[in-house]
């Protein structure tokens, strides 16, 4: 069984691989510009992804290790993304 979750709803400590990039808004020119800042800052698919902090207020934002740079994003930046959690099986 492979414990893919979405980014958004990762806790501080988690860790993990970007399964899955897709960015989600109601407007699609915001979409890919999203999408665009995304791949700008290493959120691709195989990138390893940690949660280092979570803000007090409704846990946003979030604060990612992604390949060893620190980032913070909204949790509604990273909703489209999909972690696998470190341990999970990999496809074969």
């Amino acid at each position: 069984m492979t414990d893919i979750i979405k980014l958004s709803r990762a806790r501080r400590g988690q860790e993990g691989r970007i399964h899955a990039v897709e960015a989600i808004e109601d407007d699609p020119a915001d979409a890919l510009e999203l999408e665009r800042r995304l791949l700008e800052f290493g959120l691709v698919e195989g990138a390893r992804v940690g949660i280092l902090h979570e803000g007090p207020v409704g846990r946003d934002p979030v604060v990612l290790d992604v390949e060893g740079m620190r980032i913070a994003l909204r949790r509604h930046e990273v909703r489209g993304l999909s972690l696998r959690l470190d341990g999970a099986d990999t496809p074969v």
